[in-house]
Formats: C-alpha cells, structure tokens, sequence
C-alpha cells in the first residue's frame, strides 16, 4: 500500500489525474489546490465546471484547515454518521476557485478509508473526489465499472488488491454558517 500511496503522491504533485478507491465508489482524483488539475477532472468527466464537486481531506484538522468556520454541529454529525457523510460547507479557503460553487460552498468529506486517509494525510491537503464516470452516466460502484474512457484519460489507476465496493454514494447535507441545515443526499 505504501508504494501505491508514494505512487499517487507523485502524480497528484504533478497536477495529474488518478483513479483510487474511495470509502464510497471508484473515483477520479487530483489536487484540491490545483486549478489546472481541477479543470482537467471537470473536461474528462464531459462536467461544467459550474457542478461542483467533492474534496476528501483525511482528518478534521485538515478541514478546519480549509473552512473558514467549521459550526459545531459539523462535528455531531461526523461523529456520528453511520456510513460516509459530505458536508457542504460555506466559505472554503485555500482551495482551487473553479472547485468552489456559485454560492461559495464546497462539500468536503473526512475520509473513512484506510488508503485514503493515508494518501491524503501524506499528502497534506485535500484531494478531488469525484465518481470515476462520465458525466450522466452510471456511477461504478465496483472497478469493473469503470470505463475505458475514464481509466485512459487518467495518469495513474491506483491498483491494490481490494474487494470491488457496492457502497453507496455518500450522504451529502448542507450546513450554513447561519445555523441552517439541510439533507441533499440521505
């Protein structure tokens, strides 16, 4: 796992895209902080960048690193979800502008998986997290489902020997630094 880790840590400091196993679905990752990285997820999904889209950070000192203001229910709901949770955050700081929405939000997840804990800790800041698909088409639950398409026009497939995953997407809910809170994806 080591070696697969320095492996993708090369390629995300290159402004390169990868493919890695995430705690939900097969995804399509890069530097959060990286414009130009960012852009080329957005052209090789077929996405407008006006869809934003998920950043994974490995801990919630990494996301207070990256929220201006984390409100305290953050933390509840983090401790305890029952499966993968996205929070949609207002005020991101510190990551590439064409990630962050129209209403300057950004949905951010702490990682629950292994690899990507270690990954994104080593790395030191917030990776992409996106499903592994074209945009508008299925989302692959499992390796197998990935097209062709996706896994050529990334720079690296991370390969470990890992269970294909059936796990949902992530929950998604939206927490206004004015206290609201809202579900968009149970």
């Amino acid at each position: 796992m080591t070696t697969e880790i320095n492996t993708c840590i090369e390629a995300l400091n290159k402004g390169n895209l990868i493919v890695y196993p995430t705690d939900t679905v097969w995804g399509i990752g890069c530097d959060a902080t990286n414009p130009d990285a960012v852009q080329k997820v957005y052209a090789l999904k077929k996405r407008e960048d006006s869809k934003a889209l998920v950043c994974l950070v490995s801990n919630q000192a990494m996301l207070e690193r990256y929220v201006k203001q984390v409100p305290d229910v953050a933390y509840d709901i983090m401790d305890l979800a029952t499966k993968p949770t996205t929070i949609v955050f207002d005020e991101p700081i510190g990551i590439a502008q064409n990630l962050v929405a129209e209403d300057n939000t950004l949905a951010i997840r702490v990682a629950s998986d292994n690899f990507c804990q270690r990954m994104i800790q080593k790395f030191g800041k917030p990776i992409v997290s996106t499903s592994a698909n074209i945009s508008g088409m299925p989302t692959p639950n499992n390796f197998d489902s990935v097209s062709n398409e996706i896994l050529k026009g990334v720079d690296y497939v991370v390969n470990l020997p890992l269970e294909n995953k059936n796990a949902p997407p992530s929950s998604i809910i939206k927490l206004g630094n004015d206290g609201q809170v809202k579900v968009i994806r149970e």
